[in-house]
């Protein structure tokens, strides 16, 4: 099973229900969302200090039971022009060992602009302002970047149809 950029060929191996947990992935930590197994509604879940790669997946492991988790959306830190550095390919090693893990489908999703929607989220008020200002966001940008995701999936909205009738 490869891992995906393409999101309908991801939603394709995807089961009618079951969450999707959303992961963006750092030197340092990782910030995980969740979606519900109706895959309507997504939760920041928790921010974690990366240790090594067993412990990480066993931590993700945990969630992933817990959360009925079927598929993975992996932040993809895609350069402004769309090409791959240094990041995006650490974030694509880190989907393809995360598929090895858990078997399941995976999809990179570009999360190019995503602290710029969490700080504006927070300037709004959308979301809660942190205590500290080095509390970790990581949570909330794996939410964006999964609702990103869920957009990509559902594909373009449906044209209305025309009313006809006299008004």
């Amino acid at each position: 099973m490869p891992v995906f950029s393409d999101p309908e060929r991801f939603a394709r191996l995807l089961p009618g229900s079951g969450s999707l947990l959303a992961i963006d992935v750092s030197k340092r930590r990782l910030g995980l969302a969740g979606t519900d197994v109706g895959r309507r509604l997504v939760t920041p879940v928790a921010t974690f200090s990366r240790k090594h790669w067993e412990a990480d997946m066993e931590r993700i492991g945990l969630v992933v039971r817990r959360r009925e988790v079927v598929g993975f959306v992996v932040g993809w830190p895609v350069n402004m022009n769309g090409t791959e550095g240094a990041q995006a390919e650490r974030a694509r090693a880190f989907a393809t060992g995360l598929r090895q893990v858990f078997g399941l489908p995976v999809l990179l999703q570009d999360e190019r602009l995503t602290t710029f929607a969490v700080e504006e989220a927070i300037r709004e008020g959308r979301l809660p302002k942190p205590r500290r200002r080095s509390t970790p966001l990581d949570h909330y940008a794996a939410a964006v970047i999964l609702e990103d995701a869920l957009r990509a999936i559902a594909g373009p909205p449906e044209p209305r149809a025309a009313i006809s009738g006299s008004v």
